[in-house]
């Protein structure tokens, strides 16, 4: 340190001219070959002061490191000052000065490890605190001492290497630091290996601290991991040192097949069951268990042709789990012998010293149990025409017993059959139909029945199969087309209106219903001369006049067909009232009257009817007469109580004789007012038909005159009633009219021809003798033979 100071103040004496103040002190020129001896004369330099080396953790304190002087003033009448980090900056008190002598102390250790260097400001002033000199920089440069020891970035390496790695393979790399200077010795690290075990398979670059392998021979099955200590030391290997771990583990390669425990191996399998496990396959593998390297793959190469049996790798203990996935059938194959082979997920080094694949045989003994019926088609499907009457066959859904070696029966029952429509033969699961199919039935679903039929076996305990009976309801042709609506009006002229709109309906579903077919009856050629039908859509056609007709009520015949396989036809009576229209088309109000008249009697039918009753009404005044004015005691008189209105002792009934085509019964209200037969005169056009007309029906002649003598009468009477009979315009007035209860206090008989001998019985007739040559006939057809 003394060399430093004394190589400090020559620098400060030669560059600055200034003394140092120590007496006999001379200057170590011989010590600094490179500098230049001073010449005679005094020369003024600038106030330069260069850099001062210290070492660091220097003890002996305090320590003068400089001193500094101003040729300016004399000794004394100078101050001196320092300003900068290690003065009063931090870190503060590294370093004083004597401001009257100007030397420079270090007052603490210094640690270039923390500041490597200090740069400071020297002031130089007169007492009067004027400046001497420029302030001027002074470095102090802290020269580093080995005090530090190397420092390996982590304490456990870890590296990973293959096994099998050719010499020279990468491992890792350790790394180490050092504090002190790096441009010297003190920082100059070194590397080495201090352990690894035996043989020595690893190396490490002293510069780079690379560990690499030196020689063939790793084996994870031997040895699966290593644990090495290195060394760091600086100073070129000969200073401080530290040490670390190295772990390197060895990864696994296929270097070994598995292989397995057995030759052969001895399992047993249930018939008729499928996804259960029959037994297990144990291996050996020496590779890194949960490894590709270790994982098993098993095959079967022989005894199962038709795939009852797979494998699959348990992933824990790499056993092979055999499992049946197709039921096995005792009775086609009662053992089962299998040649198994198992090898690695990965294919095996070539360097591997086993065999790459090995085989064992598998046994399996199937064991015999009672299986279920099986039946031969099911779901079955078959069809049956809607409507098919009981005792109809369906179909025979029969089943067989897998168990040919056991002697079985099977029955059936039915298990679903929500319309209970089906009946099954328990013996033989003969299946046909005990009633009639509604074809409203909320259980078929798109035209299709569903039941379930159970089979079983009578072992025990039996075993029962389920079989689903689909049968598909055929739509049939049954139902013929319905016009819709019957009636209607047209206007009469043919250029007025829209024409009649007619629809029809079937009760069929498609495709046995639309398209219809309108057309006027061929049976009755004249109505294509007054009119048309012309087609709309599938279902709807329109009636048009060809030419202006009567008005009034008119009734058509119309033949409607629909589009099934066969088709179905109706011929139907269609009432059209042909009116008279305004400028809209629609008829006027007279026309409307006109047609709601002429839903009623015929006038021809009706003239018939009003003369019949007026003759017996004629007839029979004159017998009352007279038999009031002999006073004669009748039990039952022709007319009697003629206070008594007959007419509203008549109560109407819904069923009133005459069958189902007697629906419309004879108005008793024109009776209650004659005045209103009247309005039959107006023209009506055709009357309408009962539905029992026949279409070769010829309507009667009109009524004849009454007859002028009174010997015809009889005649004029039975040709009149025999009129009324045939004529099928009006509902058949005459016949037996059957009441439950015609009301009390009505003494009158009975007016039908028919039933007349009936009710005239208790009459007395005989009086007619005397009434002369006009009723001398009827006396001698009513009166006692």
């Amino acid at each position: 340190m003394d060399t430093v100071l004394l190589f400090a103040l020559g620098l400060l004496a030669q560059g600055l001219d200034l003394s140092l103040g120590v007496p006999g002190l001379r200057r170590p020129g011989t010590l600094f070959p490179w500098h230049r001896a001073p010449s005679s004369g005094r020369v003024r330099r600038a106030w330069v002061i260069p850099p001062i080396s210290v070492s660091e953790n220097y003890k002996r304190l305090p320590y003068p490191l400089v001193q500094i002087k101003s040729d300016k003033q004399q000794l004394g009448s100078v101050i001196y000052s320092i300003q900068g980090p290690g003065v009063d900056e931090e870190p503060r008190g590294v370093f004083s000065i004597d401001k009257f002598t100007g030397k420079v102390f270090l007052n603490a250790l210094l640690d270039r490890e923390k500041t490597d260097r200090f740069r400071l400001r020297a002031f130089a002033l007169d007492l009067g605190g004027s400046t001497l000199e420029e302030p001027t920089d002074l470095e102090i440069v802290v020269v580093d001492q080995n005090d530090n020891r190397p420092v390996f970035r982590q304490e456990v390496f870890t590296g990973h290497v293959l096994e099998g790695a050719v010499p020279g393979t990468y491992v890792t790399r350790a790394e180490a630091t050092d504090a002190d200077d790096p441009e010297t010795d003190n920082a100059a690290l070194r590397y080495s290996i201090l352990e690894q075990g035996s043989p020595q398979l690893f190396s490490i670059d002293e510069h780079t601290g690379e560990i690499r392998t030196v020689q063939v021979g790793l084996d994870r099955e031997v040895v699966a991991v290593y644990n090495l200590t290195l060394q760091v030391a600086d100073m070129s290997g000969d200073g401080l040192t530290s040490t670390a771990s190295a772990i390197i583990t060895l990864e696994d390669v296929n270097d070994n097949a598995p292989g397995f425990t057995r030759e052969e191996f001895f399992m047993e399998a249930t018939e008729a069951m499928s996804g259960v496990d029959v037994g297990r396959l144990e291996v050996e593998d020496r590779d890194l268990p949960g490894s590709p390297n270790w994982a098993a793959r098993f095959t079967i190469l022989e005894g199962d042709p038709d795939g009852h049996f797979a494998i699959r790798t348990d992933p824990k203990t790499n056993e092979g789990v055999l499992s049946v996935v197709k039921p096995l059938d005792y009775e086609s194959c009662d053992q089962y012998d299998l040649r198994v082979e198992v090898q690695n997920e990965v294919p095996l080094q070539a360097a591997a010293p086993r065999a790459e694949r090995d085989q064992a045989r598998v046994s399996v003994q199937v064991r015999d149990v009672n299986e279920a019926p099986v039946f031969q088609e099911n779901p079955l499907r078959t069809s049956l025409a809607e409507g098919a009457a009981p005792g109809t066959p369906v179909a025979t859904f029969s089943a067989r017993d897998p168990d040919t070696q056991q002697l079985q029966r099977l029955s059936y029952s039915k298990d679903y059959d929500p319309e209970d429509w089906l009946q099954v033969d328990g013996a033989t699961g003969w299946v046909q139909t005990q009633s009639v199919l509604s074809p409203a039935s909320p259980f078929l679903k798109d035209g299709w029945y569903r039941a379930i039929i159970l089979a079983y076996d009578d072992a025990s305990p039996p075993c029962t199969a389920t079989g689903t009976l689909s049968i598909e309801i055929l739509e049939v042709n049954d139902h013929a087309p319905e016009l819709s609506p019957s009636s209607g009006s047209l206007c009469s002229e043919p250029d007025q209106g829209s024409g009649l709109l007619l629809g029809a309906t079937d009760e069929d579903l498609p495709p046995h219903g639309a398209p219809f077919h309108f057309q006027l009856s061929p049976r009755v050629p004249e109505l294509a001369r007054n009119w048309s039908l012309s087609r709309i859509n599938m279902s709807h056609a329109r009636l048009r006049l060809r030419h202006q007709v009567q008005e009034g009520l008119h009734r058509l015949s119309l033949l409607l067909q629909d589009s099934g396989q066969p088709p179905q036809h109706r011929e139907q009576l269609l009432n059209v009232t042909v009116c008279h229209c305004g400028q809209d088309g629609v008829c006027l109000q007279g026309a409307a009257a006109l047609r709601a008249k002429g839903t009623g009697l015929s006038l021809g039918a009706l003239g018939i009817v009003l003369a019949s009753v007026i003759l017996l009404l004629l007839l029979a005044l004159p017998v009352a007469l007279l038999s009031r004015f002999r006073q004669q005691p009748w039990d039952k008189g022709l007319l009697p109580g003629l206070q008594d209105d007959l007419r509203d002792n008549i109560l109407n009934y819904d069923e009133q004789g005459g069958g189902e085509e007697d629906q419309d019964a004879y108005d008793i209200s024109q009776l209650r007012h004659p005045a209103e037969l009247a309005a039959l005169s107006a023209p009506l056009g055709r009357p309408l038909l009962r539905r029992d007309t026949p279409f070769s029906w010829v309507r009667p002649p009109p009524s004849r005159v009454l007859p002028t003598s009174p010997a015809d009468m009889a005649d004029f009477i039975n040709d009149g009633l025999e009129a009324a009979d045939s004529d099928l315009s009006v509902p058949p007035y005459d016949t037996a009219l059957i009441y439950d209860y015609e009301g009390d206090g009505s003494m009158a008989g009975t007016l039908s021809s028919i039933l007349s001998s009936r009710g005239d019985e208790d009459q007395d007739y005989s009086c007619l003798q005397d009434w002369g040559p006009r009723f001398a006939r009827l006396a001698d057809l009513y009166g006692p033979p």
